[in-house]
């Protein structure tokens, strides 16, 4: 810009996209926290979603003999067949523990 250049007013009514992509810090703020909002109503849904297909999740950190002896007492008090039990994930901590997540339905419909 030198000085032979009109200075550049804000036009309230134009957004962003349609020019100076940086508007004001008002602009800028309310953008940022548009996109903020967005992205915590995506993870909420995200959260629901998972949290809504109707299985229920129970996990545990525990050494390997008692690992197995949970999973174990899982599957007989909810059959696989009825309950759709399964170790859903599983991992050893660097401690030697095995942290793993069951999973069944509420009921056996």
């Amino acid at each position: 810009m030198n000085d032979s250049d009109p200075p550049r007013r804000f036009d309230a009514d134009r957004s962003p996209s349609q020019g100076d992509a940086s508007g004001s810090p008002r602009d800028v703020a309310r953008r940022l926290k548009s996109r903020s909002r967005a992205r915590a109503r995506a993870e909420a849904q995200r959260a629901a979603s998972a949290a809504s297909d109707g299985f229920i999740r129970r996990t545990y950190a525990l050494p390997r003999e008692e690992a197995r002896m949970r999973a174990r007492d899982w599957f007989e008090r909810y059959p696989k067949a009825a309950y759709m039990t399964k170790v859903e994930s599983w991992r050893q901590l660097h401690d030697g523990r095995i942290e793993f997540t069951m999973r069944r339905l509420p009921t056996a419909d």
